[in-house]
């Protein structure tokens, strides 16, 4: 009967802490966001959805389609040879496309570092934290191993004084 009142008490304790450790989770998430929205301006704000943009699906999509069109419209002569093989006019799109498109994904790649490493420091307290916790209740096992020992040999020592 004690042990499954006390198998209940772990249990209950157990969903506590779990409710403890969600909430506290939820906490950080909602104060790093909060973090973020006050100190991201918003060309770092835009950087960060056209850094998003760029590297979706949705843009290689478009981007394939834009491509294919371009040198169909160019090879066929469906409306004139606006730019002939070898594309030069094609080729200086593609690298004003690439000249402002990687600088924002770096910048967007370097706001998102010092984001994790944030985070990354929160999750090393935290752990550091569970750590100490768990020696903690180590601690506690050990002593309590000792005064069942001690019990053990006081109950040993009676049994054969009788």
């Amino acid at each position: 009967m004690v042990l499954s009142e006390n198998h209940k008490y772990v249990k209950d304790y157990a969903k506590r802490l779990q409710g403890v450790v969600n909430d506290y989770e939820h906490t950080i998430e909602d104060r790093l966001n909060e973090d973020y929205l006050k100190q991201t301006r918003w060309p770092d704000k835009l950087a960060d959805r056209i850094a998003a943009f760029g590297g979706s699906w949705g843009f290689i999509i478009i981007f394939a389609t834009f491509l294919s069109a371009w040198i169909l419209i160019n090879t066929l002569n469906i409306i004139g040879h606006f730019d002939p093989p070898p594309f030069i006019l094609l080729n200086l799109i593609l690298s004003f496309i690439a000249a402002f498109q990687a600088p924002i994904i770096m910048m967007s790649q370097n706001r998102q570092t010092a984001r994790d490493k944030r985070e990354s420091i929160i999750d090393f307290a935290i752990n550091y934290k569970a750590e100490l916790e768990v020696d903690d209740i180590q601690a506690h096992l050990h002593r309590i191993e000792d005064e069942m020992a001690q019990l053990k040999l006081l109950l040993q020592s009676k049994k054969q004084d009788n």
